[in-house]
């Protein structure tokens, strides 16, 4: 009998893999989070799996996710990365990956990790919903709007309610697996 997972992913092998092994699981690695952090940004407006298909080339692209390289990106470098057909070559969410970097450092300094930083929204443990369907599932919440303030006034571009939302969910601060998902149970 096939596992029954989130209807978003169905059907797609990249889709279903992503979703088995890694939507929803809580991250607190500062690399990983940077990881998703990055590729939500350039997300926005378009679709994740647009993104998903394009990470390797992301990684490629930007160092391998490293923040501390990224922060540091010269002019030159930031042109490469607008030639680049293997990523989203926008002007804005090129330049906001290294505006980003340089917030998450700061963030890393002040609070000892990006993670202390934002688990201490949700209280160090994942937010549980109780999604039926996920056509029907929040795209921002109470929490997400007060992260993406505090991101913004922090420097951070492209942290809208719904990327952070759409973050949160990627990273497990909130699981809004099906509850007919085999991962939701896992997961809790």
């Amino acid at each position: 009998m096939p596992k029954k997972r989130c209807g978003w992913c169905e059907g797609d092998d990249l889709y279903e893999s992503y979703h088995d092994q890694e939507w929803g699981v809580p991250v607190y690695d500062d690399k990983t989070l940077f990881e998703f952090l990055l590729l939500e940004t350039f997300q926005a407006g378009l679709s994740w799996i647009t993104i998903l298909r394009k990470r390797e080339n992301f990684r490629k692209a930007f160092s391998d996710f490293n923040y501390e390289k990224i922060a540091v990106y010269s002019e030159e470098k930031i042109q490469k990365l607008l030639t680049d057909k293997g990523i989203i070559r926008n002007k804005l969410k090129v330049k906001s990956a290294v505006t980003n970097a340089k917030a998450f450092i700061e963030i890393q300094q002040e609070f000892g990790s990006f993670s202390k930083f934002i688990w201490a929204f949700v209280d160090e443990k994942p937010i549980q919903h109780t999604i039926k369907d996920y056509k029907k599932a929040p795209a921002t919440s109470a929490i997400s709007d007060k992260i993406s303030k505090e991101l913004k006034t922090r420097g951070f571009k492209f942290t809208g309610s719904t990327v952070i939302y759409a973050f949160m969910q990627a990273t497990g601060m909130v699981n809004d697996h099906e509850v007919s998902c085999f991962r939701q149970q896992e997961l809790r």
